[in-house]
């Protein structure tokens, strides 16, 4: 049937998903679908990590194998170059006042601790790196400074006065917004270390290493001798800006406060709620590895599968470790299907909706761009409770510091998902702060 194209007919097997893929294969012949499923398995878990397709032809599985399938294994880390590694150290340790960057990979080659001990023996203020998906540094560290601006002038002016910028585990970098200005403040230089070659063929600046982050920071640790002439900087830790009287709706800020009265410890984050993420950071800081994730594509709909597929990972694991999944109102429709196989499967996931009725990245994204006017971007009339209570959830609002309260204890007692919508201020905030 294929050769007359037939209703559904995938004329591009392979080109479908590509570039979302790192490898997309058809076997030429049924007896090499053994061989193709290995190899399926072997690039992926090659840095950078990454998903594959392969193609079966139906009528493959019903023809003999050649014999048993050759199984085989592969290491999952590569080692930096000893020789560029020793040229590394030796600039950083010439360097009089560095600046880290560190990103997602540092999280995902198991590097909280590496990182944590290179920054402290460097005695340099760290930062998140821009728009990263994961947490690979404690938040409540004196020396962490927060997320670097998503914007290349803005970065350039928060990294002033830094001689050696290094970008650990992270593009270089990764921007949301055109604001214009140097890629780099005068007189900086920058070193990235990534183990992904195409993020070090395209950093628009700077000398790259690649190699596992783990690995790296653990030879650069030992490579470089500490600097105790260097103070280590303590980050400002200001107290939360809460009014005495709460506001009516509330703010994000006070939402997420009232929450993180009652955080559990073991608790996880998933977030995707783009306009309130500074809010959240305030009152919900990362200190474990394992315990933030968020999208690294910018496209709406990830939240909320994802905080199944981490809920689904705590129960067969057996860890009774709760999933917060932080989701905007208009993100909350692009996957809410998936509130269906939270309850069917009874997982401990606890939605977070702050309802503001808009979508307000976009509005802050349309100031930043002198767009004003654009259509489309209020969303009145959305009931998210009546939407968790269709799919079979447990669907509660709750509008004031106590309701909240009491509807999170309530949910974090409860054995399956819980949807809990919190009616918030609209409020446009700068979408990339100004630097001083």
């Amino acid at each position: 049937m294929l050769l007359f194209e037939p209703l559904l007919t995938n004329r591009e097997e392979t080109t479908m998903p590509k570039p979302w893929v790192k490898w997309a294969y058809q076997p030429v012949r049924p007896q090499d679908v053994p061989g193709a499923i290995m190899k399926a398995y072997t690039v992926p878990v090659q840095p950078p990590a990454g998903p594959v397709f392969v193609s079966i032809p139906l009528d493959d599985w019903d023809h003999p194998a050649l014999g048993e399938a050759a199984v085989r294994s592969a290491s999952m880390r590569c080692s930096p170059d000893p020789e560029r590694l020793a040229h590394f150290a030796k600039r950083i340790q010439k360097s009089k006042n560095p600046v880290l960057l560190y990103g997602s990979e540092i999280e995902r080659a198991g590097g909280w601790e590496a990182g944590v001990r290179f920054a402290e023996r460097l005695r340099a203020p760290v930062y998140l790196a821009p728009l990263s998906e994961r947490a690979s540094f404690p938040q409540s560290h004196p020396q962490f400074r927060g997320m670097a601006p998503i914007a290349t002038g803005p970065l350039s002016k928060k990294l002033r006065g830094h001689d050696l910028i290094i970008v650990v585990g992270a593009p270089v970098f990764r921007c949301y917004p055109y604001i214009g200005g140097d890629y780099l403040p005068r007189g900086a230089d920058l070193l990235q270390i990534t183990n992904d070659p195409y993020d070090a063929a395209t950093a628009i600046v700077g000398d790259s290493l690649l190699g596992d982050t783990k690995l790296a920071l653990e030879a650069l640790h030992e490579a470089i001798h500490e600097t105790k002439s260097r103070s280590i900087p303590a980050a400002p830790r200001a107290a939360l800006k809460l009014p005495s009287k709460p506001n009516s709706p509330l703010t994000a800020l006070e939402a997420f406060a009232a929450l993180s009265e009652l955080r559990p410890a073991n608790a996880v984050l998933v977030h995707e709620s783009p306009s309130n993420f500074g809010d959240l950071a305030q009152c919900w800081p990362t200190n474990e590895p394992g315990t933030f994730y968020t999208s690294s594509s910018g496209g709406l709909g990830w939240g909320q599968p994802a905080a199944i597929g981490v809920a689904l990972a705590q129960k067969k694991l057996g860890t009774g470790r709760p999933v917060i999944a932080v989701i905007g109102d208009g993100a909350f429709q692009y996957s809410v299907q998936s509130l269906y196989t939270a309850v069917q499967r009874k997982l401990k996931v606890i939605y977070i909706v702050p309802c503001n009725g808009d979508y307000a990245i976009l509005k802050e994204f349309a100031v930043v761009e002198k767009t004003p006017n654009v259509p489309a971007l209020d969303l009145p009339g959305l009931d998210i409770v009546a939407t968790a209570r269709a799919f079979g959830c447990v669907g509660v609002a709750a509008n004031t510091k106590e309701e909240i309260r009491a509807t999170f204890k309530t949910a974090l007692a409860t054995d399956g998902p819980t949807v809990i919508a919190i009616r918030i201020a609209q409020q446009l905030r700068q979408l990339v702060p100004d630097v001083d």
